[in-house]
């Protein structure tokens, strides 16, 4: 059944795939979108999906080959006077670019976007060249983070390999300085934000304006109404509103910001952003327990466990309104979380949760399925992994691309690093290097409760199938990482054709999943009142063979009562509600 919903797609997909502008948090009008039909060796796929997955007709390659792609543009004649730069959304795993068989660059990682500037490789005299030279050795010698992919054995919990490009690439014009990124942090004690800017020379300044806002903020359609522009020294513009409206799950405002760069009296650069504004803290309740505070206040964070596959793409969802819809009916269950598993998404996607007003705990995506030694049984019973300089110099590069653009989105509130000792090593260096790089969010580090040390601000347990925490300790937020895991297989939408399905345990029908969800809340209720903070439901869909999800794999069937799960969510979030009690700050 699914391979003919996979057919029927590919009849009525568009010619170019994920049209949309790739960045909505830097926003630039002129841009052209290079996603659609490459060359790839002697096949032909469709960027921006993965070679092996359906959407991008071409062949997995084998894990040691090189995927060589190419294709031909023109730079349009309106650029002549600019600097061309070419983007991708995300490559897996190495890349090399050639433009007019000139080597423009490269790069390695496969989870964050990344540019070159091919203006001096432009000939500018009819159509271009340009070829991208892809090697990713997966899971091969644990030597790289490929976090779910298993090249050798999918199965179970570890899925088919993504290999090349998997997100889009475009071009856009520029002059020779540019708004590159940015990110905004919240002081509530002053009123105050401060949004850092990077990508400015020395000799320019950069103008930033703060925008009227409104919930879902759309950068696309930006306000009209300047509410203050400052000029920001060093990068950093700094605005202090008597009355901001804060980012909260129930009220997602988001404010507009427009970035110029200015030299000589002329505007060079000029491109459209947006931020939310709110706090992430570690607060004490009245009751004596850490909580997770959100603008100074504890919220219960009941999520989901999202892997972020797809039958069709593998990695890459089949449209844009594909990733939309699958935010949006967690949102509708009554969840206020996610938490992103072991993937990192397209730009897109964390803007959509910034715009439906949904949390977002970011995994870092493993080095292995091992490594470190998993004992969840106690604090210090498990062990570091030991990894070759090079190992550990991977795996730290992407770790700081990864929090160096995503945090930019509102939505993301905790860093995961390691999860069960998956490629587990200097737990302690790794906790103490993301809180220096970005003190203004949660560190959470082992999920699963490896090797943990007293680090960090949580204390994650993980057990399946029903909610119970192994350990307790009440100098940190206390959270449920994971549980659930109930398998519902729905015949006419598996992926598995020969019935190897998996899943913790097994229920009959949706009738039996919903009353073992409400079950599992109402035990949530009790935690809640012991010190739990936040819990985490795997998970949103079927994967390939894993049948634990909310939905099945191509997401036409939801398998759980919607209003009696949005119910129970519901209940559990409010067991935490201490809205009336006074709550004593112990840092934001």
């Amino acid at each position: 059944m699914l391979q003919v919903l996979l057919s029927l797609f590919l009849l009525a997909a568009p010619s170019i795939p994920h049209p949309e502008y790739p960045r909505p948090q830097l926003v630039r009008e002129r841009w052209m979108s290079l996603n659609g039909q490459w060359n790839l060796g002697e096949e032909t796929i469709m960027v921006p999906f993965p070679a092996g997955s359906p959407l991008s007709g071409a062949s997995l390659p084998g894990q040691f080959d090189t995927l060589r792609y190419s294709r031909r543009f023109k730079v349009p004649a309106s650029w002549k006077k600019d600097r061309v730069i070419l983007n991708f959304g995300a490559v897996d795993w190495g890349a090399e670019v050639f433009v007019n068989g000139h080597r423009a660059g490269g790069h390695t990682g496969g989870y964050s976007p990344w540019s070159l500037d091919i203006t001096p490789f432009l000939n500018r005299r009819g159509t271009e060249s340009l070829e991208v030279r892809v090697w990713d050795p997966t899971d091969s010698n644990d030597c790289i983070p490929h976090g779910k992919q298993a090249y050798n054995t999918p199965g179970g919990i570890w899925y088919t390999p993504v290999c090349g490009i998997w997100q889009s690439v475009w071009l856009e014009p520029v002059k020779d300085a540019r708004v590159e990124g940015y990110h905004a942090d919240t002081d509530l004690r002053s009123l105050t934000v401060y949004v850092n800017t990077t990508g400015v020379l020395a000799d320019d300044t950069i103008e930033v304006s703060l925008l009227e806002g409104r919930c879902g903020y759309d950068t696309e359609k930006p306000s009209g109404k300047v509410l203050e522009t400052v000029r920001a020294a060093d990068g950093e513009a700094v605005f202090t509103i008597p009355s901001w409206h804060l980012w909260t799950p129930e009220d997602p405002y988001l404010y507009g910001l427009l970035f110029r760069i200015i030299r000589n009296g002329k505007v060079i650069d000029t491109a459209r952003g947006y931020t939310a504004v709110r706090t992430i803290s570690v607060i004490t309740a009245p009751d004596g327990f850490k909580r997770i505070g959100l603008n100074g206040k504890p919220l219960f964070n009941m999520g989901t466990l999202d892997q972020g596959w797809w039958p069709e793409g593998l990695y890459t969802a089949p449209s844009d309104q594909a990733l939309l819809e699958d935010i949006h009916f967690q949102k509708e269950l009554g969840f206020n979380m996610i938490r992103k598993h072991i993937k990192v998404e397209p730009a897109r996607w964390y803007t959509y949760c910034d715009r439906l007003g949904m949390l977002v705990w970011q995994d870092m995506p493993s080095i292995s399925a091992g490594g470190g030694v998993w004992n969840p049984g106690g604090f210090d019973i498990g062990k570091d992994a030991h990894y070759p300089l090079s190992v550990r110099e991977n795996y730290y590069k992407e770790l700081d691309e990864m929090i160096d653009w995503v945090r930019c989105f509102g939505c993301v509130v905790m860093w995961i690093p390691f999860n069960e000792g998956w490629g587990q090593f200097q737990t302690a260096e790794v906790t103490r290097h993301i809180k220096a790089m970005d003190p203004s969010r949660l560190v959470n580090p082992a999920s699963g409760g490896n090797y943990y040390k007293g680090l960090g601000d949580v204390l994650d347990c993980h057990n399946y199938p029903a909610p119970y925490m192994r350990l307790w300790d009440y100098d940190k937020i206390n959270v449920l990482g994971e549980y659930g895991g109930i398998g519902c297989p729905v015949e006419g939408h598996l992926w598995e054709t020969e019935k190897r399905h998996w899943g913790y345990v097994q229920t009959a029908d949706t009738e039996v999943l919903t009353s073992r969800f409400e079950e599992y809340s109402a035990m949530l209720e009790d935690l809640v009142r012991s010190g739990l903070s936040a819990a985490v439901y795997t998970q949103t869909s079927d994967v390939e063979s894993e049948i634990n999800g909310l939905k099945t794999y191509d997401r036409e069937v939801l398998k759980v009562d919607a209003n009696r799960v949005r119910e129970a969510n519901d209940r559990v979030i409010k067991s935490l509600d201490f809205s009336a009690w006074p709550v004593k700050l112990v840092s934001f």
